[in-house]
């Protein structure tokens, strides 16, 4: 009788500081079940099997028949909060590739798949990149276009995912090159 106030006692205890449950502790102490046998059909009798089912879940990869919206850059700064889950369409000089924003958690684009890039803010006379808006490009993009120079105009649109940090962060779909310094030279020396 005392070996079993003893187990009541701890048993309560360690539901009540531990959480667990009856079920739990229950299924703890309870032996192991041994996995059911295959059923094997008789040689003489014919069935069908079924392949079995993915554990992998499968991805559809929709139509991509967005609406963008035209903004200006300075505009999507201005209200963040605004833009959030919205696909927008920027024409902007280009400014330069970098790595800023790339990796940081609460809005996480990897380094290995992405490079960012800045655009030159359009309210100034000098060349001063806006920073509070981050460009998400997926490097193979971005490689096809790295002969861009600050001044070369670009259009694209994608998709702003976050505003952390009260900035924009926008993964870009679609990237076009409307004017570049690089190829008014190349088109100036073959004439």
């Amino acid at each position: 009788m005392k070996k079993f106030n003893i187990l009541v006692v701890s048993v309560a205890l360690m539901m009540f500081i531990g959480g667990v449950g009856s079920t739990q502790l229950m299924a703890a102490n309870a032996p192991a079940k041994q996995p059911a046998k295959a059923k094997v059909a008789p040689a003489n009798k014919s069935f069908t099997t079924l392949p079995a089912k993915s554990t992998k879940p499968v991805v559809v990869t929709p139509a991509q028949n967005y609406t963008y919206t035209s903004v200006k850059p300075l505009d999507l700064v201005a209200h963040p909060n605004a833009f959030v889950n919205k696909r927008v369409k920027i024409r902007a000089k280009f400014d330069k590739f970098s790595s800023l924003g790339l990796d940081y958690k609460p809005a996480m684009r990897s380094s290995q798949k992405y490079i960012t890039f800045l655009i030159c803010r359009d309210n100034v006379t000098n060349v001063i990149p806006l920073s509070e808006l981050k460009n998400f490009l997926k490097r193979d993009v971005a490689e096809k276009n790295i002969d861009l120079e600050t001044g070369d105009v670009i259009e694209y649109s994608g998709l702003v995912f976050s505003n952390a940090l009260g900035d924009v962060w926008l993964e870009v779909e679609d990237f076009k090159v409307i004017s570049s310094k690089a190829k008014d030279k190349k088109t100036t020396a073959t004439k």
